[in-house]
């Protein structure tokens, strides 16, 4: 069997999607499927095509940040192309964006080809308006009717959460539709750090003997809210510290806002670092946090919940899946949760949490039992296998 996949972006890029793609992927043996992944170049320092991981990826376009806009027409010849020598059984698009469109064409062109689509995405559709300035009539006219089509054309959708299957049942589409969530490695993310590195960490960090460190890993972007971490921790002791990962447009917003606050001792901004990267200062830390605004599904939650950290978190878009406040689930919480944009519950969830140890304890072991059955990479695999490529 042989799968062309479209994505608007992918390692060595990496977001939710990318590592969606390359971690199921990875998990189906070669003699079970084959598959081709077309991709805008965006960066001319990366190859026009190389073999990552289980997949040979092409990449379309001038090597330029606007060849996303150009990957519905490019896209879709690379496609054709490849089609001359290859027989496709699925075309697998990851989200409604730039590439779907390309996919949702070649649909029209080889009609007999099952088009499954994936939902991933975070962002409201509001955020599409951006394009045109926030012009509602030109949304409707000019973006809309592309956003859309691939929803027309699909076979199959999946998503990651019931949020997202909400989204598309509200255009109105007729395939069958399937929640499957991403995942996370819960063997890289629970290994727990040797003494020395634990250790050198530490000294890299420059912790003090009692200290605690909240950690918050996301794209510096508006609906992440990171702002509101920072704004809590000014109503917070001085031994509570914070680790910022990622990078994004907010960037020199927040560093201002840690400047203003007079909190340039107590938060480090460590970058975007790689995924294979992350458990580490995550295990090192005390408190994952992240009240975000909107969210497709949350895998960074996961991943926290997978090394071992209480979080404390919004419950918007997809998180509702799995985050549970003891309020609402006494037995099976698995974290804490605060509404949107409230700096204050987040510092009195963050003292509730280090001075109630039983509670800390229990919400780590309720959310990291709950993620290693429910949220691994080889039960997601299994899922997309089984339902969606109809692999036994």
């Amino acid at each position: 069997m042989r799968v062309l996949i479209f994505s608007t972006n992918y390692l060595p890029n990496i977001g939710g999607a990318e590592l969606a793609i390359a971690s199921i992927t990875d998990r189906i043996e070669c003699d079970e499927a084959q598959f081709d992944l077309i991709v805008p170049r965006l960066d001319g320092a990366l190859p026009k095509k190389e073999r990552i991981g289980n997949i040979d990826v092409y990449r379309v376009g001038f090597g330029i940040p606007l060849d996303k806009f150009f990957v519905p027409f490019f896209g879709l010849i690379k496609a054709m192309h490849l089609s001359i020598g290859r027989s496709y059984e699925f075309v697998w698009v990851m989200m409604a964006s730039q590439a779907s469109i390309a996919a949702a064409f070649y649909k029209m062109w080889y009609s007999k080809v099952r088009l499954i689509l994936t939902l991933q995405e975070g962002d409201e559709e509001e955020h599409l308006k951006r394009y045109v300035f926030g012009n509602q009539r030109l949304y409707e006219v000019l973006i809309k009717p592309w956003h859309t089509l691939v929803f027309k054309k699909a076979d199959m959708i999946t998503v990651i959460s019931e949020w997202l299957r909400d989204r598309a049942l509200s255009y109105g589409v007729q395939c069958p539709i399937y929640v499957i969530p991403n995942g996370v490695d819960t063997k890289q993310f629970g290994k727990e750090l040797t003494a020395r590195q634990h250790s050198a960490l530490m000294s890299k960090l420059g912790t003090g003997k009692n200290d605690v460190f909240l950690i918050t890993t996301s794209r510096l972007v508006k609906k992440n809210a990171v702002g509101d971490i920072i704004a809590a921790l000014s109503k917070l002791p001085s031994k509570v510290k914070l680790l910022i990962i990622g990078g994004g447009e907010e960037y020199t917003k927040l560093k201002q806002m840690v400047h203003d606050a007079k909190l340039d001792g107590r938060v480090q901004f460590m970058g975007a670092l790689q995924n294979h990267e992350l458990p580490a200062f995550l295990k090192a830390s005390d408190i994952f946090v992240r009240p975000s605004l909107s969210e497709g599904f949350g895998i960074s939650f996961i991943e926290a919940m997978a090394a071992g950290l209480p979080v404390i978190a919004t419950q918007v878009g997809g998180i509702k899946d799995f985050l549970f406040d003891p309020s609402q689930n006494s037995r099976g919480a698995t974290g804490l949760v605060v509404e949107p944009h409230s700096p204050e519950q987040i510092a009195e969830n963050v003292e509730r949490l280090l001075s109630d140890s039983r509670l800390r304890e229990k919400l780590v072991k309720n959310a990291k039992k709950m993620v290693e059955k429910k949220y691994n990479w080889d039960t997601v695999t299994k899922q997309m296998k089984e339902q969606v490529f109809g692999i036994k």
